[in-house]
Formats: C-alpha cells, sequence, structure tokens
C-alpha cells in the first residue's frame, strides 16, 4: 500500500494509441516501484509490551510518507527541467470524477490555433477517454494506474518517453479523478488547473482545501445547469479564495461553450519558450 495516500501499490500501464501499429506499439509495466510506496515489514510478536506494537507503525508511516514525496519531487524536478529545454507548457488537470475534464480538453483542442498539442490520460482502467481524445486529432497516451488513485513524476517520466511531444507543444495532464492525492504529487508541471462542476456543491473549496491551495486556476464547469441546481458561484468563489487569495477563478460550460475564451486566454498566456514562468502567464479578462 502507499504509504501516503493508501492505494494500491500497482504497476502503471500505458499505451499508446496510433492510427497505424509498428515496433514500438506495447503495453508494459513501468519499472518503478510507484514512488518508492515502499511495504514495511510485518512484526511477529516478541517480549515487548503492546504499547510498542501501538507506536512503531505510527512512526514509520510518517517515515515512509516523507520519502515517497521526497523521491517523487525529485523526478519531478527532472521532469520539469526536461520540459523547460523543449519549451513544453505542461498543465496538469484535476478534479472529482464526472467534472467534466475530457469535455473540456475534446473542445479546447478543437478551438485551439496550430500551436501543436498532446496529452496524457490518466485513469485506472479503460482506455476510453484516450480514444475521444485521440478523435480529434491529437496525440495521446494513456496511462492506467491499476488501483493507483493518481499520477506520479515517474509514470510522467514513462508517458514523456512513449508520446516524445514535439518541442514547444502544449501537454494537458488529464489527471486521475481525484482531489486527494494529485495535489500533494507533483508532477513537473507548470501549472496546476482544478476543474469541478456546479453540480459538486459550492463548498467543494472547503472540502478539498489542498487541492484549491495547490491551484494556478480553479475552472467552474456546467454553468449551463445553475437554473437546475443549489449552488452559489459566488459564495464558491469566496471560499476559494479563502484558501488560495487571488487564484483566478472561471465559470464555463464545455458542452455550450460560455466562458471558454477566458479559458482559451489564460492557456495562452503560457508562452511556449524555454524561459516560461508561471511569472509570464496572464490573467484572464
Amino acid at each position: 500500500m502507499c504509504a501516503t495516500c493508501g492505494c494500491g501499490d500497482s504497476a502503471a500501464m500505458i499505451t499508446v494509441l496510433r492510427d497505424q501499429p509498428n515496433e514500438r506499439d506495447h503495453h508494459h509495466e513501468n519499472d518503478h516501484d510507484h514512488q518508492g510506496h515502499y511495504h514495511s515489514h510485518e512484526h511477529g510478536h516478541d517480549d515487548h509490551d503492546h504499547a510498542d506494537h501501538v507506536h512503531v507503525p505510527v512512526t514509520e508511516t510518517v517515515t515512509l510518507e516523507e520519502k515517497v514525496l521526497a523521491k517523487n519531487d525529485r523526478l519531478a524536478q527532472h521532469n520539469r527541467e526536461r520540459l523547460r529545454r523543449s519549451g513544453i507548457v505542461a498543465l496538469n488537470i484535476t478534479s472529482s470524477p464526472g467534472a467534466g475534464k475530457t469535455t473540456l480538453l475534446e473542445r479546447t483542442i478543437r478551438n485551439l490555433d496550430a500551436r501543436p498539442v498532446a496529452v496524457i490520460e490518466g485513469d485506472q482502467e479503460t482506455l476510453l477517454d484516450a480514444e475521444r481524445i485521440k478523435a480529434t486529432g491529437c496525440r495521446v497516451v494513456q496511462i492506467n494506474t491499476g488501483s493507483g488513485c493518481h499520477l506520479d513524476a515517474e509514470m510522467l517520466r514513462h508517458a514523456l518517453d512513449e508520446l516524445d511531444p514535439a518541442p514547444g507543444t502544449l501537454l494537458f495532464i488529464e489527471n486521475v479523478g481525484n482531489l486527494v492525492c494529485p495535489a500533494l504529487f507533483d508532477l513537473g508541471e507548470l501549472a496546476k488547473v482544478v476543474v469541478f462542476s456546479v453540480t459538486e456543491g459550492t463548498d467543494k473549496p472547503l472540502k478539498y482545501p489542498h487541492m484549491f491551495a495547490a491551484a494556478d486556476l480553479v475552472v467552474v464547469n456546467k454553468i449551463d445547469l445553475l437554473p437546475y441546481v443549489d449552488f452559489d458561484l459566488d459564495r464558491c468563489a469566496e471560499y476559494a479564495h479563502s484558501i488560495n487569495p487571488g487564484v483566478p477563478i472561471l465559470p464555463v460550460s464545455a458542452i455550450t461553450g460560455e466562458g471558454l475564451p477566458s479559458w482559451y486566454t489564460w492557456i495562452s498566456g503560457h508562452k511556449s519558450s524555454p524561459s516560461t514562468s508561471l511569472e509570464e502567464a496572464t490573467t484572464p479578462a
């Protein structure tokens, strides 16, 4: 089990979707240890009293969590340097399941200019979302995490090896649907985008503060449903800003297209150059 989040310690599967198979097409398991998700040894009964058996696992859990995150951060920094050298802008798109990430990406890919775009899809199982992205004409690879509940920096490294995005590419990383663990795991991305929908409740930022605190942008999707749900957009923005002051909040509908020009403006503010930094990004109108 992962010492940080408790997810299963299984290897990810990375699948490359191509129109024509070739000798590089394969399904393989990453040769990594799920970001240092070490197993602690079972302790047999000995002469120590019961208090010793309670105390030791608690101490080990803290130590293992630190090791997991420290290893991931080192790998993420390598990814970040690799992407920076190629002028690749990587956006880590996070959300809970069903918030509309894939629909948003489908529409975004079709409406963007000639800038090269690629996608890394993260799901526990299936190629369904990757097939949807491939149908737009975009290059895509799928990471299936098995019982894992998030992408990590080593999974991204392997996916980049397979995808081999061209210099200057805009790279969307669609993370596994989860608002907990993706907040902790840096992938080496330039910015983290949180997508959630009006059907999830006004208090979403308060319930998942770590994710919203880590966000560089909050996208509130499915605003076409506002007449039919109990959702207060102004209050939601107040909650988000109480956790992450100044974070841009974009109300959009990936179905009707409402609000999407501001989303495209935010994306275009991230320059495709080796010197890209978050400070160069523009704030949406």
